[in-house]
């Protein structure tokens, strides 16, 4: 399934369409993860009440006063392994 934010009337980091996102996937917000490589867009998704995780690509920073999300890492793979490991019982 492709979701597009651009139908929701608004767009990241606003909470619409993370929001949107959840009920087109017949989920709770809080049971999706937004997994960005931009803090704006992770701000937006954790504002929305979602999950999100960081990937810190070469040059990319995590502001410090911004409200950190539960998983970062230095690349996909680390992020991806981070948040398998997260959601095991």
């Amino acid at each position: 399934m492709r979701l597009r934010v651009d139908v929701f009337g608004r767009l990241k980091p606003a909470p619409e369409p993370y929001r949107a996102a959840a009920r087109e996937l017949g989920v709770e917000v809080g049971q999706l993860r937004l997994v960005a490589a931009h803090a704006w867009d992770v701000q937006g998704a954790l504002r929305a009440g979602c999950g999100a995780a960081f990937v810190a690509r070469p040059g990319a920073m995590w502001n410090p006063l911004l409200e950190r999300p539960d998983i970062m890492g230095n690349d996909l793979a680390e992020v991806a392994d981070r948040i398998v490991a997260a959601d095991l019982p």
